[in-house]
């Protein structure tokens, strides 16, 4: 025999209440708190630009090694900028991200296994070309072409990174805590990207799009609130 229509629940009845959420749960943290977890954890000093920037903050991401410390990470200033910003689409988007990269010399793998690569300079240099080009896109190519493009831009900012005296790079000198620091700058159709070392242990690497390089000043982080 086949199936009997079940009868339509009468509209009129008494529906029951919901239940009530156990006693211990707990609401989920929110976004912004997980990042900022992240970053607790480093036994490093984070920078962003200095107080003489007044717009927005916002957290991105940090970097960590295979036992999980935290290697590296950034932050972000301005407007938030998309995968397709200005290069593609004509939007002014107005941006600088720093990067801090942990300073470590050459030491051994924490099982013991393997030797870890020293970072550098041109760590942060690489970590903010790479970062640049993840956030551009040339106008006139496909969707399906990016993959083979930004491979093959992210092996040349490699190359750019590793080559820090070259003739891509001028110096540029900022101030870092209030110091005069010299950096290595170099700009491209998609953005800036500049690079350097602190006096706190740790390189520093920043890369924009419509904010000026040359008016930028960096400092040490004393509350990651004021970028949640």
């Amino acid at each position: 025999m086949g199936a009997q229509p079940a009868e339509a629940p009468d509209a009129t009845a008494p529906q029951p209440e919901p239940a009530a959420p156990p006693a211990d749960a707990t609401a989920p943290v929110p976004a912004a708190r997980r990042a900022a977890e992240g970053y607790l954890k480093a036994e490093f000093p984070w920078y962003g630009l200095d107080g003489a920037f007044t717009g927005p903050r916002w957290l991105m991401q940090v970097g960590t090694g295979a036992d999980g410390t935290v290697e590296h990470g950034s932050t972000g200033h301005g407007d938030e900028p998309s995968v397709r910003g200005e290069i593609a689409t004509g939007e002014k988007e107005r941006f600088a991200v720093v990067v801090t990269v942990a300073s470590n010399p050459l030491r051994r793998s924490g099982d013991g296994t393997g030797v870890l690569e020293a970072t550098s300079v041109s760590s942060a240099a690489w970590l903010a070309g790479s970062g640049l080009l993840a956030y551009s896109w040339p106008p006139q190519m496909d969707h399906s072409l990016r993959d083979d493009w930004l491979d093959q831009q992210t092996e040349a900012a490699w190359e750019l990174a590793d080559d820090l005296t070259g003739p891509d790079w001028s110096t540029l000198s900022l101030p870092v805590d209030g110091e005069p620091t010299p950096f290595h700058y170099r700009e491209s159709e998609f953005g800036w990207v500049l690079a350097g070392s602190t006096g706190s242990g740790v390189h520093l690497g920043a890369y924009g799009r419509g904010m000026s390089a040359y008016g930028l000043g960096f400092s040490a982080i004393a509350d990651l609130a004021a970028y949640e």
